[in-house]
């Protein structure tokens, strides 16, 4: 049986009471909000363990929600949408979700999706290293401390598993399916889109220079590569 608090920010009454009813049978205590407004309220209210938020609120809108939640917090976030295109899903990621989930979807389907999110340590990363050091990056894997030329960064918890699992398979060309399955879950193994934003957030918060990144290597048509030899 779970355990955790779930804020479910939705301005449909019947999709929270559904949420209500399948996610309180599984053991989650439900937080309730109709707009992006008392969304953000009850965040700061009640710290939830996780957020499930609607994209098309009036009002604050989701992804705006998102980014305000996302300014202070790395709690799993993961969006609701009835869009079916990839860019659109693709922003949701870049607003700082975790996940996305499109309407209609089946409550099997989403309370993966939450198990996946609130999963913060992959079994495949077991056994890796506590402590990664190089000139300009420190990661504490004890302490999910990470530290870029000496100055602490935050990383959401999705970012911060993707790089325990590349240092822990450092020299390593890792596919895409490998790095989706370690990190999100065996359900996931095609979505590279997601993959290729999240490689995207974490560059720009670890390397010294996205656009010539000397940690994280894409190996084309494969996946990509954690190096741990300095730059030349």
């Amino acid at each position: 049986m779970s355990s955790g608090n779930i804020l479910v920010v939705d301005d449909e009454p019947q999709i929270r009471r559904v949420m209500r009813m399948a996610l309180s049978s599984q053991g989650f205590e439900v937080i309730e909000a109709r707009s992006g407004e008392e969304g953000l309220e009850k965040f700061r209210e009640h710290l939830p363990d996780l957020v499930l938020l609607d994209l098309n609120m009036p009002g604050i809108g989701g992804l705006e929600t998102c980014r305000s939640i996302r300014i202070g917090s790395e709690v799993p976030i993961i969006v609701l949408t009835v869009r079916s295109k990839e860019e659109e899903k693709v922003e949701a990621l870049d607003a700082g979700a975790d996940d996305y989930v499109t309407k209609p979807f089946g409550m099997k389907e989403l309370l993966a999706r939450i198990r996946a999110a609130l999963r913060r340590t992959p079994a495949s990363s077991a056994g890796g290293p506590h402590i990664f050091a190089s000139d300009d990056l420190d990661v504490d894997f004890d302490t999910r401390r990470v530290r870029v030329k000496g100055k602490v960064v935050r990383l959401t918890p999705k970012e911060f598993e993707l790089l325990r699992y590349l240092v822990a398979h450092a020299g390593r060309p890792i596919s895409h399916r490998e790095l989706l399955q370690a990190v999100w879950g065996p359900d996931y193994g095609e979505q590279t889109s997601y993959l290729r934003v999240f490689i995207t957030h974490l560059r720009k918060k670890i390397e010294p220079d996205p656009a010539k990144p000397t940690h994280i290597l894409t190996e084309p048509w494969v996946g990509y590569r954690f190096n741990t030899q300095p730059a030349d």
